[in-house]
């Protein structure tokens, strides 16, 4: 049986496998961005991983779901549904092994000016002066919930309510590499330049996502990561 915490109003939910085509399902453990279960969908990512079973060639996290991408031909829908019924009942409750210890990654931050030119807009929207935005910005350690949209992007939880502002009406063509940017309730950085709609405050200086390291990811999901002003524009 499946057995997991369950969320208020769809306690018959979740978790539940959903076919997504004909050579991934999806295990969706919750309905909302929650930290307990995120912290269910890495170790029961990690614990499918260990699992090392041989028709699934690929495993993609997120907020409240892992996505299991396998080979048909060696495992049938069916087949791959039982092993995963049997890893997500085995994964649970996360240990406080598991989740004690959160990596920390901290990356400096030049708020403001030509590197921020979205940041006096955001004060204005919180009623708030810049450097108050800047002090609640860089006042949190963020939740890595999962990694997407490009390689090396971190979504990231736990920014403060009122510096929450909405994405751009009109997205930009091109976000330079390096952009620190907020969304909704979110922030997030832009590791390469690409096209983008979140409000931008600020830049870092470092690289997150090198396609020619072993590890090619500076942030990772489920660590942490805090945003260190260096330098400000008012």
């Amino acid at each position: 049986m499946l057995e997991m915490t369950s969320i208020e109003g769809d306690a018959n939910l979740y978790p539940r496998l959903v076919p997504a085509g004909d050579s991934a399902v999806v295990i969706e453990l919750g309905a909302k961005i929650d930290p307990l279960i995120n912290d269910q969908v890495y170790v029961l990512a990690r614990s499918i991983e260990n699992a090392k079973i041989e028709a699934i060639s690929e495993l993609v996290p997120t907020y409240r779901s892992v996505l299991v991408n396998y080979d048909p031909l060696i495992m049938r829908f069916s087949e791959i549904s039982e092993r995963l019924d049997k890893l997500i009942g085995d994964s649970s409750t996360p240990t406080a092994a598991e989740t004690k210890d959160t990596k920390v990654i901290e990356l400096s931050v030049v708020y403001g000016g030509d590197d921020g030119p979205d940041i006096d807009a955001v004060a204005d929207h919180a009623g708030l002066s810049v450097q108050e935005v800047i002090n609640i910005h860089s006042g949190v350690d963020y939740r890595v919930y999962m990694i997407g949209f490009s390689p090396g992007f971190p979504y990231l939880g736990g920014l403060d309510d009122r510096i929450a502002i909405p994405r751009l009406k009109t997205p930009r063509i091109s976000v330079p590499a390096g952009s620190v940017g907020i969304a909704e309730s979110q922030t997030g950085v832009y590791p390469n330049a690409s096209p983008g709609g979140w409000q931008l405050i600020g830049r870092i200086a470092a690289k997150l996502f090198d396609e020619a390291s072993p590890r090619p990811s500076l942030i990772t999901p489920g660590s942490k990561v805090r945003f260190v002003p260096v330098k400000s524009h008012d």
